[in-house]
């Protein structure tokens, strides 16, 4: 289950991060040392595996620098679930916070989804099968021979039939055949499929939240009987809906409920962000210093390892990777409760963005915001590039905008890039027809962005 680890080394792992994410080689080091140490410990002697606890990470750095983007290409990196929670969140419900093991209960969840689509793309042919049968059977009904039971075809395709039966299973045939060719799509055939048979709880008691809610739903459903419908739709659409149901009917939960308890325990990530919103920055015992405390210390037994009863099983959270985050402008690490601190034992401060880093930023990453707008305007038959001297422009007034406002890293791209091209956006396809090319250059940039520089008044622009 963690043959993606097995097979990436720390440098290769650090190569796939640079894919994405520029500079912070420090932050990528430790992250990919810590994920390779996932594969270690299974292969370890068994005497020991249990032993070995995960390195968690805190990461520090001002926002938009990449920590979130680090943790989040990592658990894909090695197809491990994944999920994000901001510690502020649980300050919101009350005095001691939102459930915390509700992070662990997202977890899992995830893990189910990512092993049930796994097997339910192994079992892809066999249910697509069944979903032409459905479909064959609600075009061309199915009859049987004149003794109750099928009789065998005459070996003449050519030669006319003896019996309705023979009729109708060459029929089938070359509609079954129409089928696989695609020729029948549009055409509109009813089908039954299954319908959720209890209507959604609207209200909420105290101290549950949505998740605790969603449990209790899908409880009650599944002692419900189960109902169909019958609709009517194209053969495409049937194809959907019919595979989507005949795949889970070919999956078993058992096992997919094992191997993703498995597959969280030892390869799951959570990503805790904001903590430094829950960190006390004065030593005074009042106020709501004494919140984010009680928030800490329930953040600590599922850190520091604990079981987790959810709806699958129950969870050990011993060897789940915690990768935590804050910017720290107020409140230190050291505010932090000491017990808190000792459980991320590495530390990591991520570098503040340089000019160079933007430039960097647009041009090389495989999701580089240029990409996407490049991306966005081919759908529309239009052809975008940009020159290099236009995003050394770009970045230049980006880093300017950065430095002088409010530092916001490189989600300061998505505004400059956003207020350079809405015009081209909105003039396309009326003004600016299928076929043109348009060429960003330095003063296109300088035209369209002079008022983000000369403007010193820059608060519609911060984000």
């Amino acid at each position: 289950m963690l043959d993606n680890i097995a097979s990436l080394t720390p440098a290769q792992i650090v190569a796939e991060l640079d894919k994405y994410i520029i500079g912070q080689k420090d932050a990528k080091r430790n992250v990919a040392i810590a994920l390779r140490n996932r594969w270690r410990r299974m292969n370890a002697d068994k005497s020991i595996q249990s032993d070995i606890v995960p390195n968690n990470i805190l990461m520090i750095g001002a926002t938009g620098v990449g920590k979130t983007e680090i943790a989040r290409r990592l658990a894909k990196i090695a197809d491990a679930p994944f999920t994000k929670v901001e510690a502020s969140k649980f300050t919101e419900v009350g005095y001691v916070g939102r459930d915390v093991e509700s992070m662990v209960r997202d977890l899992v969840e995830q893990s189910v989804n990512m092993v049930k689509q796994k097997k339910k793309e192994e079992v892809k042919q066999k249910a697509a099968e069944m979903v032409e049968d459905i479909i064959l059977d609600a075009l061309i009904p199915p009859i049987q021979g004149r003794s109750g039971m099928p009789v065998s075809t005459t070996s003449d395709p050519n030669a006319m039939p003896d019996n309705d039966y023979e009729l109708n299973e060459r029929t089938r045939e070359k509609f079954r055949e129409k089928i696989r060719n695609g020729e029948l799509e549009d055409r509109k055939i009813e089908i039954r499929i299954q319908q959720s048979s209890m209507p959604g709880i609207g209200a909420m008691g105290p101290g549950m939240d949505e998740a605790s809610m969603m449990n209790i739903q899908e409880m009650i459903s599944g002692m419900m009987p189960k109902k169909t419908k019958k609709r009517k739709v194209t053969i495409a659409e049937a194809r959907k809906l019919l595979l989507e149901e005949e795949a889970s009917k070919l999956i078993d939960m058992d096992e997919v409920k094992e191997e993703a308890i498995f597959k969280a325990e030892n390869s799951g990530v959570i990503f805790i962000d904001e903590i430094d919103k829950v960190a006390s920055s004065s030593k005074k015992g009042g106020g709501p210093d004494v919140s984010r405390e009680g928030v800490q210390r329930d953040l600590l037994p599922i850190v520091e390892g604990s079981t987790v009863n959810t709806k699958y099983g129950i969870i050990n959270t011993d060897h789940i990777l915690f990768i935590a985050a804050g910017a720290f402008h107020v409140a230190k690490p050291s505010d932090l409760i000491p017990e808190l601190q000792g459980r991320f034992p590495i530390r990591v401060e991520l570098d503040s963005l340089t000019k160079d880093d933007f430039y960097q930023i647009l041009k090389f990453p495989k999701n580089a915001l240029t990409k996407q707008y490049e991306a966005l305007l081919s759908a529309e038959e239009v052809e975008l590039t940009f020159h290099d001297e236009a995003l050394d422009e770009i970045a230049s007034i980006a880093y300017e905008v950065n430095t002088e406002v409010e530092n916001i890293g490189a989600r300061r791209l998505h505004t400059v890039m956003s207020r350079l091209l809405n015009d081209i956006l909105f003039d396309v396809p009326d003004k600016i027809g299928a076929n043109a090319h348009i060429l960003v250059d330095r003063a296109m940039v300088q035209e369209k962005l002079s008022g983000m520089v000369k403007n010193r008044d820059l608060s519609q622009y911060i984000l």
